[in-house]
């Protein structure tokens, strides 16, 4: 006799879960750092790009690369317990804008110890922000997801449009985050001379490296020292927090609908 096994009950979307989609999506789509950071500049960002001295997109990429591998490897040494509240976005604010104001001391030169240290603050932001989503921050994939982040980034006025939609972004590097949460899982957090990790770092590196270069651009735009510094870090941040929220909601829906489901409803959304 054949076994029929009956199909998994479909979940009704509740007027809530479709909210908090909602306001994922418009987290996920708003507009990105650069038309923030030209409006606080009064400028376009280009004006900045002028400014940089030449060979700075390379040095750049390697810093940017350095510092989403220290900061992934602190993940997994802070936040061990997982507590109720709000996340503390606040702090972290306070917290990176006092990494740029002492950097605008130093101008460019200080971008170097400036920014691994507030991208790890992020990182730090981020697993605070899927906390309170729900997501236990002592899950490797957790951590790893906060990295995903990076690349998410918003909108980039520099980005191609045909390679930076949320989903796309998610569905091109699912493969690299499997192949690098097996690995840590069985050999710890160690160099990124392992493949599955670098190959992560790599790819998600090349796109936060052009939201990178906008904060660097408007930071070399002559403005307020070290005052702008600390403005230009916070926006920094805090778009990335929104980035963060957006994602561990769609992933905390992804718990109860499934992935092809939450995909599905968040596309069919308009605004």
């Amino acid at each position: 006799m054949e076994l029929i096994v009956a199909p998994r009950p479909v979940p009704v979307w509740t007027d809530p879960d479709l909210q908090d989609l909602r306001l994922a999506k418009h987290l996920l789509e708003h507009p990105g750092l650069a038309p923030r950071l030209a409006d606080f500049i009064g400028g376009p960002i280009e004006k900045g790009f002028r400014l940089l001295p030449d060979g700075w997109r390379d040095s750049l990429q390697n810093v940017s690369r350095n510092s989403l591998m220290s900061a992934l490897q602190v993940a997994a040494t802070t936040m061990k317990e997982d507590h109720a509240g709000p996340a503390a976005d606040f702090a972290h604010q306070l917290a990176v804008g006092a990494t740029g104001g002492v950097g605008g001391l130093f101008g460019l030169a200080a971008i170097a110890w400036e920014l691994p240290l507030s991208t790890t603050i992020m990182l730090r932001s981020m697993l605070d922000v899927a906390r309170s989503e729900g997501h236990s921050v002592q899950d490797l994939r957790t951590r790893i997801s906060c990295l995903e982040v990076f690349a998410f980034g918003g909108n980039s006025q520099r980005d191609d449009g045909a390679e930076s939609g949320y989903w796309t972004v998610r569905s091109g590097l699912a493969a690299m985050v499997t192949d690098a949460v097996s690995y840590i899982a069985k050999n710890g957090f160690t160099t990124e001379s392992a493949p599955a990790v670098a190959k992560l770092i790599a790819a998600i590196s090349a796109r936060f490296g052009v939201i990178v270069s906008e904060q660097v651009a408007a930071k070399a735009v002559p403005l307020l020292g070290a005052a702008a510094g600390s403005a230009i870090n916070v926006m920094f941040i805090q778009h990335f927090q929104e980035t963060a929220r957006g994602h561990f909601i769609v992933k905390r829906l992804e718990r109860k609908y499934s992935s092809a489901e939450v995909e599905s409803a968040y596309k069919s959304m308009t605004f």
